[in-house]
């Protein structure tokens, strides 16, 4: 006399997604109860698996092993009953986003320093927009201008110096109105005359250089944040003056180090704001940071650690508006797989000779077709194999 079959069972996936073979065919049964004595019952093993999506996936260990018994002879009438539960195949585009914490406000901070020892005698009031050409504080009753680059001042320019800061510094006095030198690398005479013009028109000494500390350079126009020093403040070279920001609306982000792949520079992102509304935004800058660890805790200090900071700009920057210094969620995509057949994760079946199936329902019987899987997200899988087809039922074990 024949042994009792061994009934189905449902079993977790091992985590390791292998290529599934072509379309596998048998006869689906429905789970049969447990024999009252007698054959010793065989151990399963049982392995986690983990997935992007973070979803667990379970599959049938019997009909798994049917699979194995029966082999590839395409779909034959089920001789129990349908799945408990049944679900579409569906055609979409499916992506895998991870989700962080960002901050709304002006962007990264940048500090503005002394560069000569003086007195503080002017401030740029915090709060207020300083453009091209105009002062963020003044030293001695001189005034130190705002101009636009990436450059650092980082030395005295005259006649006979070359280089980048050159350049730079002609762009600038150009782009305020002065002409008569060559916008290039040298410094000549005629920029000295330029220089002298424009010197004379601030009010400052025409000596037809551009003194170290005369100029601080930024990206554009900036918004003064804070002042770290008072009026009438003795200064020294180094010394904190005002810190700056943007002037436009954006969202920062801190990343992990290993999460750098997700803010490509350009790369389009999700944003939602403290009123629920979803905004598209664009990963306009990204730039490496330490992160000191000062919230040690106990008045001690963490270890220093390495953070990537994003700045994110949305397409419409009048929905920011009404939010300072407020919180936001920002989605980056990690993955995504554009106009493809997807099941829900709990769909897939284990098969006894590797790979994944599912279990297609079709009028009163069901065949287990084998499937390759591709990206998982919120729930579902991405699936190819011969009889899928959009619309189509597939069987869901319990």
């Amino acid at each position: 006399m024949r042994a009792p079959q061994s009934q189905a069972e449902i079993v977790p996936l091992s985590a390791s997604a292998t290529t599934a073979p072509a379309e596998t065919a048998t006869t689906a049964t429905a789970p049969a109860a447990a024999p009252a004595g007698g054959g010793r019952r065989r151990r399963r093993a049982r392995t986690p698996i983990v997935v992007a999506s973070a979803v667990v996936v379970a599959a049938a260990a019997g009909v798994a092993a049917a699979v194995g018994a029966e082999g590839r002879t395409g779909g034959t009438p089920a001789s129990g009953g349908l799945p408990p539960a049944t679900a579409q195949v569906t055609r979409q585009t499916l992506v895998d986003s991870e989700s962080f914490d960002g901050e709304l406000g002006y962007g990264a901070g940048h500090t503005a320093t002394l560069r000569t020892g003086g007195t503080i005698t002017s401030l740029a009031a915090t709060g207020s927009q300083v453009s091209r050409g105009k002062p963020l504080f003044a030293v001695d009753n001189a005034k130190v201008l705002l101009l636009y680059g990436r450059l650092p001042a980082y030395r005295t320019l005259g006649p006979g110096v070359s280089g980048a800061d050159v350049r730079q510094f002609e762009e600038n006095l150009k782009a305020l109105g002065y002409s008569g030198f060559t916008v290039d690398d040298d410094y000549t005479s005629a920029t000295a005359d330029a220089v002298r013009r424009w010197q004379d028109d601030l009010g400052l000494p025409e000596t037809g250089r551009v003194e170290l500390g005369r100029v601080v350079y930024a990206d554009g126009a900036v918004r003064v944040d804070s002042h770290e020093a008072d009026l009438g403040d003795p200064g020294q070279p180094g010394q904190a003056v005002l810190t700056y920001t943007g002037t436009a609306r954006v969202v920062t982000v801190s990343l992990d180090v290993d999460d750098e792949r997700l803010a490509k520079r350009g790369t389009k992102v999700s944003v939602t704001l403290p009123n629920d509304k979803d905004v598209t935004g664009t990963v306009a800058a990204t730039e490496t940071v330490i992160d000191t660890g000062t919230g040690g805790g106990a008045g001690g200090q963490g270890d220093p650690e390495t953070k990537i900071e994003v700045t994110v700009t949305v397409a419409d920057p009048k929905a920011l508006t009404g939010f300072e210094q407020s919180s936001a969620k920002v989605a980056f995509t990690a993955a995504e797989r554009r106009d493809v057949l997807t099941v829900p994760v709990a769909a897939l079946l284990a098969l006894a000779e590797g790979g994944y199936g599912v279990q297609l329902v079709e009028g009163s019987t069901t065949r287990i077709v084998a499937v390759e899987t591709g990206l998982f997200a919120s729930g579902r899988v991405e699936v190819s194999g011969a009889g899928l087809a959009e619309g189509a039922t597939v069987g869901m074990p319990t």
